[in-house]
């Protein structure tokens, strides 16, 4: 089925609205203040359908206080109908329409003249050829122009078939599904709804969303496009969303939907930008954003300038988190006025000096990708995740691998997906090189050196291991790494040093874990040495992560049994008193008295058993 959104546009009073009614019936003007006002004051949504063809209409107020409400509408339209009365012809809201249009990059436009039975008949192809000549100085592709009243039912009907003889329809599909929210009610017995447009990839009844501004999850329960429930709604498809799991209170217009995990919010993004005619953008200024049907506010900071520019790039710093995307076009304005137009060229903020910045936006501006790879694989020296190119550069995750594929001296983690320059081998190889400098017996594993470079793939670590293995600075031993220059009996050594160790903390301890990083073991490793001393019963284990040395162990409860002797009983307060340990410890070796046949418990204290004399 061939589907489509056509937004109106034009100035107030020349019969969008009118016409709308005329083709489908449908009445856009339904608040009290619409109708006592007698004008279009937010968004209306209707359609007309033939079986084959759908077409999605967005009325959109004409008033030039309204523009905000106008551009929410305008970001998902796949055809403009410029509708520009006879009588009056081109007026300031048609203009500043264009204008926004042309700046938001819709192409495709329809001209509608209405009102034609205000003028005389042989006066039309004159008032047609006239304002078609200003409708193409904006760039527009105009598919058609025709000329109707909403009292000449013919040229209605005319204007309906050559709706349905087109196919506007310019969205493609992108890596994830996206849908910016314009407008959000509770309906008794349904729950929350929200309206707007299936962005990037079709839905599904049951698919779980995540509405990015809040960072909650939410069931899809029901879909509808235009009125009527479906299983699934494709791209373009005006798509009413019935959710559960969230309170409609906490939604708003402009709230961005998506799926887990694909987009991050930032309160910076950079932006290619042009103003209009005898416009500029001022450095450091303040300025409303209007991305999707989300209004922000803004400052815009210059790249080239610190006074004012007609076109260049900027950084938006936004008051809130903006879920952009890589191509996603946006209009500035300030006050009551339309200043300018951009594109986003990057929707994540990369730490980076100026120079590559710039150098970066010029590549994606140019649409070179494989350019703006490689400045951002440089940048982030510490890895490129190729997860974040389906925002950043609309790419899947295929795609983006085989940019990455074509780099010169890169390194791939195809399995994670990150990319590192390989100057970063460098730096991994120095640090493992540090630990086993500072200490010979260091023992470790892939897994336990990435506990430490969390930043390094597992892959990359083995990499350097390898080379640091046939470079002979280390050694393989199963799945773990020792000193080359080691030639005794390394694990009797190593028993021995966590033995010591042991034996020196005497009652206090430190969990395997510390004493593993300490000693530079892998944990696995450091787990088999303390069963090993356990199974010679050179250290008991008193609890999941509390090993003490045997002959600590045999001191304290020694001294314990003392203390029974000498007072009648031991308990939390006079053990303390004698050995101001921690709570933990003194619970513990209290609990390991009861292991003793001659001890018992009475209430909080432990005492001799009645046969002990």
């Amino acid at each position: 089925m061939n589907n489509y959104i056509v937004g109106t546009c034009g100035h107030i009073d020349h019969g969008k609205t009118a016409l709308i009614k005329a083709l489908n019936g449908f009445e856009g003007d339904t608040t009290k203040e619409e109708k006592q006002r007698g004008i279009t004051i937010d968004l209306s949504f209707s359609n007309i359908s033939n079986g084959s063809s759908n077409i999605a209409f967005i009325d959109v107020p004409g008033h030039e206080k309204l523009v905000k409400n106008m551009i929410a509408g305008a970001f998902s339209f796949d055809c403009v109908m410029i509708v520009v009365s006879a009588s009056e012809k081109i007026m300031p809201q048609t203009t500043e329409h264009l204008q926004i249009l042309s700046l938001l990059g819709v192409k495709n436009a329809i001209l509608t003249i209405t009102k034609k039975d205000l003028v005389e008949e042989n006066m039309l192809p004159k008032i047609k050829e006239e304002i078609e000549e200003y409708v193409k100085e904006y760039g527009f592709n105009l598919l058609f122009s025709t000329a109707v009243s909403i009292y000449d039912e013919a040229s209605i009907e005319e204007l309906r078939d050559k709706l349905f003889s087109l196919n506007a329809n310019t969205k493609i599909e992108e890596n994830f599904f996206r849908y910016y929210i314009d407008r959000v009610f509770s309906s008794p017995g349904a729950g929350t709804i929200v309206t707007g447009t299936v962005l990037g990839r079709p839905i599904k009844v049951n698919d779980k969303l995540f509405i990015c501004d809040i960072k909650k999850e939410a069931k899809i329960k029901n879909l509808q496009v235009h009125g009527e429930d479906c299983e699934l709604s494709n791209i373009s498809n005006r798509t009413a969303i019935n959710l559960s799991g969230i309170n409609s209170n906490l939604l708003k217009r402009g709230y961005v939907l998506s799926q887990k995990g694909y987009l991050r919010g930032f309160d910076t993004i950079d932006i290619s930008f042009n103003c209009l005619k005898k416009k500029e953008l001022k450095h450091n200024q303040k300025y409303s954003i209007f991305i999707g049907s989300k209004k922000i506010e803004g400052k815009v900071l210059l790249f080239n300038s610190t006074d004012s520019l007609q076109s260049g790039f900027a950084m938006i710093k936004s008051d809130s988190p903006i879920f952009s995307v890589y191509k996603e076009k946006l209009i500035i304005r300030q006050g009551n006025d339309t200043i300018a137009g951009a594109i986003v060229l990057n929707p994540i903020m990369d730490p980076m000096k100026k120079s590559q910045k710039l150098q970066l936006l010029e590549a994606l501006e140019d649409e070179d990708i494989s350019k703006a790879y490689e400045i951002l694989t440089h940048a982030h020296k510490k890895g490129l995740g190729l997860i974040s190119s389906a925002q950043r550069f609309a790419l899947s995750h295929e795609k983006a691998l085989e940019y990455a594929l074509k780099l010169k001296d890169t390194f791939i983690d195809e399995k994670s997906l990150i990319l590192y320059p390989m100057q970063t081998k460098e730096l991994i190889k120095n640090s493992i090189k540090n630990i086993y400098n500072k200490n010979q017996f260091a023992l470790l594993s892939v897994a336990s050196i990435q506990l430490r470079m969390k930043w390094a793939s597992e892959s990359f670590i083995q990499t350097v291991l390898e080379e640091l293995s046939q470079e002979n600075f280390l050694q393989k031993d199963g799945n773990l790494f020792k000193s080359a220059n080691i030639v005794e009996d390394f694990k009797t050594k190593l028993e021995n040093i966590v033995l010591k160790r042991l034996e020196n903390e005497n009652l206090t301890p430190t969990a395997p874990y510390n004493i593993y990083d300490d000693l530079d073991l892998d944990r696995k490793m450091g787990d088999n040495i303390l069963k090993a001393l356990c199974a010679k019963k050179a250290v008991v284990r008193l609890q999941h992560n509390l090993f003490i040395h045997a002959q600590s162990l045999s001191n304290i409860v020694l001294e314990m049994k003392n203390i029974i002797k000498n007072q009648g009983y031991i308990d939390i307060s006079n053990f303390k008193e004698k050995y101001p340990l921690s709570r933990k410890y003194l619970v513990t070796y209290l609990d390991y008295l009861d292991n003793f046949s001659q001890i018992k418990k009475d209430g909080n204290k432990r005492v001799f058993s009645s046969e002990i004399i």
